[in-house]
């Protein structure tokens, strides 16, 4: 597959004064396809960024725009010592949507099947299903993280927009979709019906005074996460106000920042997506800054991963065994004592194949179970796989 065939190199207005503010910025340790100098091989490649200014089927008209102008701030921001990032520049739009989506999943194929975290910058936010269905044909487990204001349930008889894509991701025929975590969901834009879907097939969705009361607790779903997606419109107008629909409400720009790093440390993340900034509605380009800002912890966790469970043997850890007396489970935690985070062990009740399942939690979640509560996360696990 000739993948930069994909792909318009960088333009050459993006890279002026990119170290106008900083005397090692990033675009300097970055390997740039452009049109100057394009970029001949991925060769030890561990990061690849990639434009994507597809809005067609998006009520925020203008997020297209995206891509270069967030790249103008990302490349402004302090190096990292390695220098085992490329940006192939945006992905030549299709002549219908679909087109694009089908070149999205073929180069995601590409570069997940060759160890590349692909990092998106949308666009808007229905180009995850097209990642999704990458990962179908890899035929991976998916568990999917979407850092949102709204679940994206939409009417799922309705074409594909950036307002269902949820729906026709867990509508697909398709084994491989294991778990969706919603973060920082905000009441009052979704209805009841959506709740009670979710709840029903078992998704988690946390609303955003939960996430912020602390914000740790958001940091094992994405230990266990294979795609993470985030909507700019979960930030608040005040940090973010460049979209057609901001909330007054909403994480601030710092919390972003730390979701994001939380996403990047995570061994299990293989793709990573940024959509909804929308350049026409923002002001002095503070949206976009914080979107090339929120990359830049992404990238920053990347460097600092652990390689943790599943990479290293549960062996290694503490193990711990709570027993609940009602009703009478006993659940297992492991801790790895280097990082002090946490593990819990789930049964499987039927298959013969494998004993049992590993799922991430928190230190919380062990001391609820030491106070006889089972923890929200075992128990839905444990439902789905029994």
């Amino acid at each position: 597959m000739e993948l930069l065939h994909y792909f318009e190199p960088v333009s050459t207005e993006v890279l002026k004064d990119c170290d106008v503010f900083n005397k090692y910025p990033l675009s300097g340790a970055l390997q740039i396809n452009s049109f100057s100098k394009p970029l001949k091989s991925l060769e030890g490649i561990e990061i690849a960024i990639l434009g994507v200014p597809e809005e067609r089927h998006s009520l925020n008209k203008g997020c297209g725009f995206a891509p270069d102008i967030i790249r103008k701030y990302l490349y402004q921001l302090s190096a990292f010592e390695k220098n085992t990032i490329a940006d192939l520049g945006n992905l030549k739009s299709g002549n219908t949507v679909q087109d694009t989506y089908i070149a999205v999943r073929d180069v995601i194929i590409e570069l997940v099947s060759s160890e590349i975290v692909p990092i998106i910058i949308g666009g808007s936010q229905d180009l995850t299903f097209a990642v999704f269905q990458s990962f179908e044909k890899l035929e991976q487990t998916v568990n999917l993280v979407t850092v949102d204001a709204r679940f994206d349930l939409g009417d799922v008889n309705d074409p594909m927009n950036a307002n269902n894509y949820l729906s026709k991701i867990i509508t697909q025929k398709s084994n491989c979709l294991f778990n969706v975590t919603n973060l920082g969901y905000q009441a009052y834009y979704v209805s009841q019906e959506e709740i009670d879907l979710m709840k029903n097939i078992l998704f988690d969705y946390n609303r955003l005074g939960y996430i912020q009361a602390d914000i740790r607790e958001a940091e094992p779903f994405f230990r266990d996460a294979n795609m993470v997606s985030i909507d700019i419109s979960a930030v608040r107008q005040s940090d973010a106000p460049g979209h057609f629909f901001p909330s007054p409400n909403g994480f601030y720009g710092e919390e972003l920042c730390q979701l994001c790093r939380y996403a990047g440390l995570s061994d299990k993340v293989s793709w990573f997506g940024l959509f909804e900034v929308n350049p026409e509605q923002d002001i002095n380009n503070q949206t976009s800054h914080l979107a090339a800002q929120a990359i830049w912890h992404f990238i920053e966790g990347f460097y600092l991963r652990k390689k943790e469970y599943p990479f290293t043997s549960l062996q290694e850890y503490r193990k711990i065994v709570v027993k609940v007396e009602e009703p009478d489970y006993e659940i297992i935690f492991y801790n790895n004592p280097a990082t002090q985070r946490w593990w819990m062990e789930i049964p499987y009740q039927k298959a013969e194949y494998q004993k049992s399942m590993i799922i991430a939690c928190s230190s919380k979640d062990y001391d609820n179970a030491c106070k006889q509560e089972i923890p929200d996360r075992w128990w839905k696990t444990f439902q789905k796989i029994c």
